[in-house]
């Protein structure tokens, strides 16, 4: 198995121009499966009984639904389907990764949140939402920020605030990036049956994949609650009144 890092499957379509196949396809494979899911889990509501799936999604729900109440308030409701959304997305997104479809030549595999063009995008829609809901509930008090706390800091308060979107998704996609990349690392290491002297190198690693994988998924985890949890907070200061 050879893999170049940070090669993708490219198409050309017309007026979009150049995209990474790989990333598109396995981003509607990620959508389709997290639908089956929920669908499932709907599903188990028929019965009376209370299941495992229920409680343990019931809590995600509950607890990413706090967060949004604790940081807004009650103006916070209508954003709740949002960021619980958001969590499972990037969520499935992020656990892609696991799954070795390249490794048996199929167009598509590897977590499209190891690439820019999917983590910058969920980025700017997190952004501009902060800015449309603060426009739509302050007007033009929304940038007011910007002069605090004096004018002459403009400048500064600007470059922090197109930062974030920057910072944003460069977290998640180094985050996930360097986890794939290490599980690459090791695999090559296996394939390739190094030996350094009378220590086969190969074989003492052949067990760490198994510990990476379960890291990636932790990783992954960690990283789409962080990213929610960013969103939940730039929108909360963006509406925070000034004092």
């Amino acid at each position: 198995m050879q893999e170049q890092i940070g090669a993708h499957t490219l198409w050309t379509l017309p007026v979009v121009g150049t995209v990474h196949a790989d990333t598109v396809l396995t981003t509607w494979l990620a959508m389709a499966v997290a639908l089956v899911f929920l669908a499932w889990v709907g599903s188990s509501y028929r019965s009376p009984r209370v299941g495992k799936s229920q409680t343990v999604f019931e809590g995600i729900i509950t607890y990413i639904a706090d967060l949004v109440y604790g940081s807004l308030g009650v103006d916070g409701e209508p954003f709740v389907p949002f960021f619980v959304a958001l969590f499972i997305f990037l969520f499935f997104l992020n656990q892609f990764g696991v799954f070795p479809f390249e490794a048996f030549g199929l167009p598509f595999g590897g977590s499209p949140t190891a690439d820019l063009n999917t983590t910058v995008p969920c980025a700017l829609i997190v952004f501009f939402l902060t800015y449309v809901v603060a426009i739509r509930k302050k007007g033009l008090r929304a940038f007011a920020h910007f002069l605090q706390p004096f004018p002459v800091l403009l400048p500064l308060n600007i470059l922090e605030e197109a930062m974030r979107p920057v910072t944003l998704a460069a977290r998640l996609f180094f985050n996930i990036f360097v986890g794939e990349l290490l599980f690459i690392i090791i695999a090559s290491i296996i394939e390739a049956r190094v030996s350094v002297g009378p220590f086969n190198l190969s074989f003492a690693v052949s067990i760490l994949p198994f510990f990476i994988q379960f890291f990636n998924f932790f990783v992954g985890t960690v990283q789409a609650f962080v990213f929610t949890l960013l969103g939940i907070v730039y929108l909360s200061l963006a509406l925070a009144e000034d004092h």
